[in-house]
């Protein structure tokens, strides 16, 4: 077998094994004691579950082409900076949130791609869909990138109290080199938030996301692992594993 496909997957293994078995906490258990904040504190909820639950694409910048698709899942880490998250939960406080996705792209014409996911955090309410629509302004080449614009969006389920949505625009660059492309891009990123708990305003916040990650073609399978930071606040690790056809 190839030695550099061996030494790729197990570099997979050891990213995604360093995600599952961080001292983050799998099982975050329920938000449902917002009742008990005061505005401020919901504020710093809301920038805690906009760095958390903002959608992430976690693919280069190329085109899938005129009848490509990819199928994959992927895991997101995210540190909690404030107390927010941690009081909002009934269960057992984590000092990271992780929610696993299945997520599906798919071509569309003109150069166009659409993707969704679905992902929920197990043992909890957490449940999270969303969703991008992605124009290639220019396909890429042996000797130029590819740059990319998609708008995105996500929506938090399942937790009563909470009616909690992200909606973005991402500007993103990507260049391959053999089997490896390296991508950055920038975000700017709506975060709404509302509650049913009497004496809360919901809250309206615009932050911007900065990421890098890197792509590794393995044939139809392919390896992604970002990085991302919004503002100046949490930082979130990624990592996917897809089959691209």
């Amino acid at each position: 077998m190839n030695h550099r496909l061996i030494n790729s997957q197990s570099a997979l293994t050891l990213l995604v094994s360093s995600i599952i078995f961080s001292p983050a906490i799998w099982a975050a258990n329920d938000i449902d004691n917002i009742s008990n904040f005061d505005q401020n504190l919901f504020y710093d909820l809301t920038n805690d579950l906009g760095a958390a639950l903002n959608y992430r694409a976690l693919t280069p910048d190329e085109p899938l082409g005129r009848v490509g698709f990819d199928i994959g899942f992927d895991v997101s880490s995210t540190s909690l900076e404030s107390d927010a998250m941690k009081q909002a939960i009934s269960g057992e406080t984590p000092d990271r949130l992780l929610i696993p996705k299945v997520r599906f792209h798919s071509a569309l014409p003109l150069g166009f791609d659409i993707s969704a996911f679905y992902g929920s955090v197990p043992d909890s309410n957490i449940g999270l869909i969303g969703g991008e629509i992605r124009y290639a302004i220019y396909d890429g080449g042996s000797q130029s990138p590819a740059i990319a614009i998609r708008g995105t969006f996500s929506q938090l389920s399942g937790v009563d109290q909470l009616d909690f949505n992200t909606r973005g625009v991402e500007l993103s660059v990507s260049k391959g080199f053999a089997m490896f492309t390296p991508y950055a891009g920038v975000s700017t990123m709506r975060v709404e938030s509302n509650t049913n708990v009497l004496g809360l305003n919901g809250e309206d916040v615009s932050e911007n996301k900065y990421f890098l990650g890197f792509n590794l073609n393995l044939g139809q399978m392919k390896i992604t692992a970002e990085t991302e930071k919004v503002d100046d606040d949490e930082a979130t690790a990624n990592a996917r594993i897809g089959v691209r056809f």
